[in-house]
């Protein structure tokens, strides 16, 4: 399960991000979520995925 406010959601997928997953598609495959919800909850906040940082900025 992901947190459901945005600035956690934040915290919990970079840090996954940075030590688990090297990209997004594969975070959201082995975490059966959807990438299109998180990305549109982090956009809602200004945060948008940099695929060469592996990292919402």
């Amino acid at each position: 399960m992901i947190p459901q406010d945005p600035v956690m959601l934040l915290s919990f997928i970079n840090l996954k991000l940075r030590d688990f997953y090297g990209s997004l598609k594969q975070l959201c495959d082995d975490m059966d979520v959807k990438e299109q919800e998180i990305t549109d909850k982090l956009a809602a906040i200004d945060y948008h995925y940099d695929e060469e940082r592996n990292q919402f900025v």
